[in-house]
């Protein structure tokens, strides 16, 4: 990948969120903001990374909600009306845990067969970081405070509170991940 594919998936993203979803295109600016923190630590796949982060959420679009299920929607309009690169739209696919949530909606054979998780468990915790850190006007924020929000923005009844509840020892552990990474790196 190069500069130009992450030019593109900023585009894709724009016109699919700017004006139908506000809030979310700039929840999915923050999360590239925070994918270009990670440049030194993914090297070569920082700009997939960077197109993965901006483009996460692009299933929300109402054009392209299809199921209901964003992540499944977004990697099937990537896939589909772009051609994107396989392990771009493999990591929208299952972004920050998103198995365990299609399984809540009984969606997981159809995930898991069309889109499998990328064995690159560098980049899906990257991801996993940069979204589990952004809030959803886009600021920086540590993942319990974006879980606390989760959770009062959907109720822990609710199906996406189940996820979060399912997915949250993971989602600290790939964050922690990524700081340690992050700690690592020389000055």
């Amino acid at each position: 990948m190069n500069g130009s594919i992450a030019k593109w998936a900023w585009s894709v993203a724009e016109a699919e969120l700017r004006e139908p979803l506000p809030r979310r295109w700039m929840h999915s600016q923050g999360v590239a903001r925070r994918a270009a923190e990670l440049t030194e630590l993914l090297g070569a796949d920082a700009d997939l990374l960077a197109s993965a982060a901006v483009l996460h959420d692009v299933g929300y679009a109402p054009r392209l909600a299809v199921t209901g299920f964003h992540p499944l929607d977004g990697a099937r309009f990537l896939r589909d009306d772009h051609a994107a690169d396989e392990r771009l739209v493999r990591l929208v696919a299952n972004h920050s845990l998103a198995l365990l949530e299609a399984e809540e909606r009984g969606l997981r054979g159809d995930l898991e067969a069309e889109f499998p998780l990328l064995a690159d468990h560098r980049l899906v915790d990257a991801l996993v970081y940069c979204d589990m850190t952004t809030t959803p006007d886009g600021k920086g924020t540590s993942a319990e405070d974006r879980l606390d929000e989760i959770m009062e923005r959907y109720g822990a009844n609710s199906l996406v509170g189940r996820f979060i509840r399912r997915a949250e020892p993971e989602i600290f552990a790939a964050v922690e991940r990524v700081e340690v990474a992050l700690a690592a790196q020389p000055r």
